[in-house]
């Protein structure tokens, strides 16, 4: 074999210290005794107690890797410490968050054109900036949603674009798109940085009784927010609540009967008042810097402005033609926050605190509670603090669920290790192994800037496991060697000769199985990063520690176990069992061996098996969870008012209220970011998980319950534990997503309409919607142009007066030193309630009369007769008309798309919604060739990864064998160790996800590549072992079964540590730990059906293979192995010795 020196034997004591390091005479001494103890007849207690050596031992040379360090015992402590002080030292340093920090490049862009509908927002706004921004390199995705007045646009990037570069490339294409753009928007477009998986850390509610909402907002955006926004690690804080401003509401008829306009209103109002730079005296003394205080700024100096002046020189003020008043700048948002147990508030702003990415979310969480005290002092005493929802807790919670699982597999496993070897001793040297291997770990994780997240803490529960199998094998080795009549320190030396081998190739076969994984493609494979990263360190590390620390402490540890010395009750008792147990796998063994044939049908039942669960089994990405929030969004029918909306709030409000599970909620109705004005959003925060049900029964109940409300329709979707998604969709009305997309608007929506009847056929959608709405009222103006000439009326002006009394945008925007609101000019609300209002508006004329006005936009007070001379009534130059149009239009790529939002009922797997949605959209497509359809979100990143699960796990079989083929040097022992291991590994894996009614989601995919690298430790021990008889002299059958009993100790330990190591995840201890219950399944299924068919199976296949490699392969020179044994010829070493191989029954 390559990389290893291969034993030599000899009868010759002096050879044999030549060969062997050195000793100290304690070691000479226990040499002599060893020999003397040889050759004295054994006591009967000893025999009855010890188990009969089934094969001569032989010396070994040399110590192998493990030789310095059990030599050097000062240099091994040392290095000892400074991994225990080095892994202490940066635990408390790693950061403490949900999910691995990764870099989204995901950027939203926002742009607002007040009044506009939803085909203007698309035409003026989302088609010019999606032009410029289609040129951008990279980009992968991007998605528009033009509503009233808002256009929102997403753009997702290639993983392998910097957000930096993106946002600079998106500047640049704002500003190419800025020409193309309507001139009068009263803003240009803007853009954030976005992560789409980054929810908010900490939700912290202001409540008021007394306070108005314009100053309750005023204090959480200029007071809490600037101060929270400076705290470390802190990226921004959103405040949910509504902005002051100065409401002007114009009375029509008192502007017509002076001869006024809306638009004379509106340019009364920025000529009076101005905030701007006047410049300085300079005197002979001194300089005056002049300050003119031209800005209005309450809404009583509005009330007094002069608008106009009649022909007698009277003014005509604001208050004569309009009232104004401290309003918010969205009179038609409602908010609502309750919380159980406390009255409702008057007043309330939530604030929402993100944190910067990497930073500790735990930590901005705490560093954000500090600071109430502070800010309290700083604030009326009316304002109270509450927390709504405290994010750090959950990923507290959930990182102490995985803690205690950690601990509880721990334990499990030191117990597996005590019952088999029987001594407190021996169990403690694998019991330091272990957290040794952990604080290595955690050291190089502090190292590679990696935190403490579910992912890596879920690595680290998962490693428990086999951590310590390296160690075991080493221990239970010298162990072996010491009960055949070695002292300790000579059984150290030899076993490190002999097994360094062995744990070297199950070291970095195990930690190959997580390579695929570390360069899985998307989002996916940037998420999972840290997790396989960690459990790769986890397992060389425990490798480091089996062939440093665990020698050492086996040489300087364990007890004598040559004949005279007393044993400990546990271990005669266990001993006398596992040899009973090892003498009855003997008999079976042979047995199977007589039958080899067996293995046939056997292999073809596992094969099957493969096929028969991997099509019957449903596939999921991720169990949601239980996190305790759920979002939602309730929708009544399209055109419905703003009264409407809060009738309707006010129901869900008292539905949620009863609902006993509910311990706080928020609600909005009118929210128009990234809904219509006729949805509205809730927020639900579920009492703690051991005072109510389970959150997929709560929200089966609201559901119901909410839907009971006439006249609207409710949508809740529980917020998963780990969410892993992409930006370029919205989960606002469901957790999946499918969309279509075509050139010709009217095939995708004629689409959109079949395809929505077929998905409602599908029994397994709690919810599925989608947001095409195509029936909302409209008001279609039209402009008789012949007319409006002759009238000297432009379409301009006509243009300009409807957006100064209908689209509610601002005049003037008020500067203060620690804020900015607007000035809002409108009709008042009687006015605009019916389409029969528009007959009250007036439109100057250009050419009629003979009165000196400013006509639009012109700046100066307007001198009026007191008559309607010269302005012409709106209906004269127009007519209407009621029509329905879209609530609003989404875009994908630039062409119209609709977007299917859906709920999975419990139970019910991702896997075969996704099969029903692609079947029924097949079935309607090829009546529409141009309309194409991909699912967004979730739903993509799991299908990606369920059409690469296969060639992931061929590729990490492939891993491997090529380096277990390096390091046997050979083409058939690979397949020896990995053939019959892993597939009776993945089929009762399988099997047992079968059985218990489960998933195959990602975790149970974490638990096959986990089965993948543990299983074929079996056969590496039993393979290598066989090859050292091999080499002794044996022939196949002996060597192969010789091995099998010699490992088979060994085996179980490893096997059973490993499955008791699972077992916490597989019971499901922890309040959310169900949903990574199938990943314990998966292994503890898995480690049980591999193990019974492995035992017997391995070597049939060895033995076969063996065969094979002579008469076929041998007779290629170029495949000729090294390690084949001929029949007849001497076998490989130095021919010195013969050994007597054991008989076999």
């Amino acid at each position: 074999m390559l990389l290893r020196r291969r034993a030599r034997f000899s009868l010759d004591r002096s050879r044999l210290q030549k060969a062997q390091p050195r000793m100290n005479d304690a070691e000479e001494h226990d040499g002599e005794r060893e020999v003397r103890d040889r050759d004295r007849p054994r006591s009967r207690s000893f025999a009855e107690d010890q188990p009969e050596p089934t094969a001569k031992l032989v010396p070994v040379e040399g110590s192998g890797l493990s030789g310095p360090f059990i030599r050097r015992p000062v240099m091994t402590v040392l290095v000892t410490l400074s991994v225990i002080v080095a892994g202490l030292a940066t635990y408390g340093k790693l950061a403490v968050n949900d999910l691995p920090a990764v870099d989204y490049p995901v950027i939203q862009v926002t742009c607002s054109y007040p009044g506009a509908d939803p085909t203007t927002m698309a035409n003026n706004i989302a088609t010019p900036l999606e032009k410029q921004f289609l040129q951008i390199p990279g980009l992968d995705i991007i998605t528009s949603t033009s509503t009233q007045s808002n256009t929102s646009l997403t753009l997702q990037f290639v993983l392998s674009k910097s957000i930096t570069d993106a946002a600079t490339d998106v500047q640049a294409a704002i500003q190419r798109a800025t020409g193309k753009l309507p001139i009068d928007l009263p803003s240009p477009p803007t853009f954030t940085k976005t992560n789409p998986n980054d929810q908010a850390v900490y939700l912290l509610g202001l409540l008021s009784d007394t306070l108005t909402d314009w100053d309750l907002y005023k204090y959480a955006s200029t007071v809490v927010a600037q101060r929270i926004n400076i705290l470390p690690g802190v990226s921004q804080v959103n405040i949910y609540g509504v902005q002051g401003a100065i409401r002007i509401k114009a009375d029509p008829s008192a502007l017509a009967v002076r001869g006024l306009t809306m638009d004379d209103l509106a340019s009364a109002i920025k000529a009076g008042t101005v905030y701007s730079g006047a410049g300085q005296f300079d005197g002979a003394h001194r300089t005056f810097v002049l300050q003119p205080n031209g800005q209005i700024d309450k809404a009583e100096g509005y009330r007094n402005l002069i608008v106009a002046r009649n022909p007698t020189g009277l003014p005509v003020y604001l208050s004569d033609v309009a009232e104004a008043y401290q309003g918010v700048q969205d009179e038609r948002i409602s908010r609502f926050f309750w919380m159980r147990g406390f009255k409702p508030p008057g007043s309330v702003v939530v604030l929402a605190v993100s944190r910067q990415a990497g930073a500790n979310a735990v930590e901005v969480a705490n560093s954000v509670k500090a600071l109430f005290p502070e800010l309290r002092a700083s604030l009326p005493g009316s304002i109270k603090f509450t927390p709504v929802f405290d994010r750090s807790q959950t990923i507290v919670n959930s990182a102490n669920e995985v803690k205690w699982t950690l601990i509880i597999a721990f334990v499990l496993v030191v117990m597996v290790i005590y019952v088999f070897l029987g001594r407190a001793t021996d169990t403690l040297i694998p019991a330091v192994a272990l957290p040794m291997s952990l604080l290595l770990t955690v050291a190089v994780m502090y190292m590679l800037n990696f935190s403490i997240n579910n992912l890596t803490l879920m690595a680290l529960t998962l490693a428990i496991g086999f951590l310590v199998d390296d160690a075991i094998v080493f221990l239970e080795n010298v162990v072996r060697r010491a009960e055949h009549g070695e002292s300790i320190v000579k059984a150290t030396f030899n076993s490190a000769g002999e097994i360094s081998f062995t744990i070297l190739s199950m070291t970095l076969s195990l930690a190959a199985v997580f390579i695929p994984l570390v360069f899985i493609p998307g989002l996916l494979g940037r998420i999972f990063r840290e997790f396989s990263v960690t459990i790769i360190v986890a397992i060389l590390a425990s490798g480091l520690v089996s062939l440093t620390l665990t020698p050492l402490m086996c040489a300087r540890i364990l007890g004598e176990r040559r004949a005279g010395h007393r044993r400990a009750w546990m271990e005669r008792h266990t001993s006398n069992f596992i040899k009973r147990v090892i003498a009855a796998y003997g008999r079976w063994l042979d047995k199977f061996l007589d039958r080899a044939w067996l293995t046939v049908p056997i292999l073809i039942i596992c094969i099957l098996g493969l096929w028969f669960f991997f099509t019957h089994l449903p596939f999921t990405l991720l169990p949601p969870g239980d996190s305790g929030f759920v979002r939602g969004v309730f929708i009544a029918q399209e055109g419905s008012s703003p009264a409407q909306m809060r009738a309707y709030q006010a129901e869900v409000n008292k539905k949620l209220q009863a609902d006993p599970a509910v311990g706080q909620f928020f609600t909005l109705a009118g929210f128009s970011s990234r809904t219509a004005l006729s949805q509205g959003l809730l927020f639900l925060f579920l009492k703690p998980r051991g005072e109510r049900p389970p959150i997929d029964q709560i929200i089966l109940r609201l559901q119901k319950s909410l839907g009971s409300i006439p006249g609207m329709t409710a949508v809740l979707t529980p917020s998963p534990v780990l969410q892993i998604s992409v930006g370029a969709t919205s989960q606002t009305q469901g957790q999946y997503a499918y969309t279509i997309s075509g050139i010709v608007p009217g095939d995708v929506y004629a689409v959109a309409d079949q395809l929505l009847k077929k998905l409602k056929q599908f029994k397994g959608f709690l919810s599925v919607r989608s947001d095409y709405y195509h029936d909302t009222p409209n008001l279609r103006i039209d402009m008789n142009r012949d007319r409006a000439a002759t009238y000297g009326v432009s379409t301009s002006a006509i243009q300009s007066l409807l957006r100064n009394a209908y689209s509610q945008n601002y005049v003037y925007l008020i500067k203060e030193p620690d804020d900015q609101y607007q000035v809002i000019l409108e009709v008042k609300d009687k006015d605009r309630a019916h389409p029969g209002d528009l007959d009250d508006l007036y439109v100057r004329s250009s050419t009629s009369g003979n009165f000196s006005a400013s006509g639009s936009g012109g700046g100066t007070i307007a001198t009026t007769t007191g008559n309607m001379a010269n302005l012409v009534p709106l209906r004269v130059v127009t007519s209407t008309k009621e029509v329905i149009g879209p609530q609003a239009v989404n875009h994908l790529n630039q062409f119209t798309s609709v977007t299917f939002n859906f709920n999975l009922l419990p139970n019910v797997a991702i896997g075969d919604a996704t099969k029903f949605i692609e079947d029924a959209f097949a079935e309607i497509h090829p009546h529409y060739p141009t309309v194409q359809g991909i699912f967004q979100g979730e739903t993509l990143v799991f299908q990606q990864l369920f059409r690469s699960l296969p060639l992931l796990l061929l590729a990490a079989v492939f891993v491997m064998y090529v380096i277990l083929g390096i390091l046997y040097e050979s083409y058939v022992h690979p397949f020896t160790v990995l053939f019959p291991a892993i597939v009776p590994a993945v089929v009762g894996g399988l099997a047992t996800l079968y059985l218990f009614h489960s998933v195959l989601s990602l975790y149970s995919v974490i638990g096959l590549f986990l089965l993948l690298g543990i299983v074929k430790k079996n056969g590496i021990m039993v393979v290598d072992f066989a090859l050292q008889r091999i080499d002794e002299g044996w022939d196949l059958r002996s060597a192969i079964h010789e091995a099998s009993m010699e490992r088979f100790r060994p085996i179980m330990m490893t096997t059973l540590a490993a499955l008791m190591g699972a077992v916490p995840i597989a019971l499901g201890f922890g309040q959310d730990a169900a949903s990574r219950r199938p990943l314990g399944l998966v292994i503890v299924g898995g480690l049980i059906f591999s193990q019974l068919i492995t035992l017997f199976v391995t070597p049939v296949i060895y033995l076969w293979l063996e065969w094979f490699q002579e008469h076929v392969l041998d007779k290629v020179p170029f495949l000729r192995s090294k390690h084949t044994h001929h029949e007849g010829e001497p076998a490989r070493g130095d021919g010195e010795i013969e050994p007597e191989p054991a008989a076999v029954h």
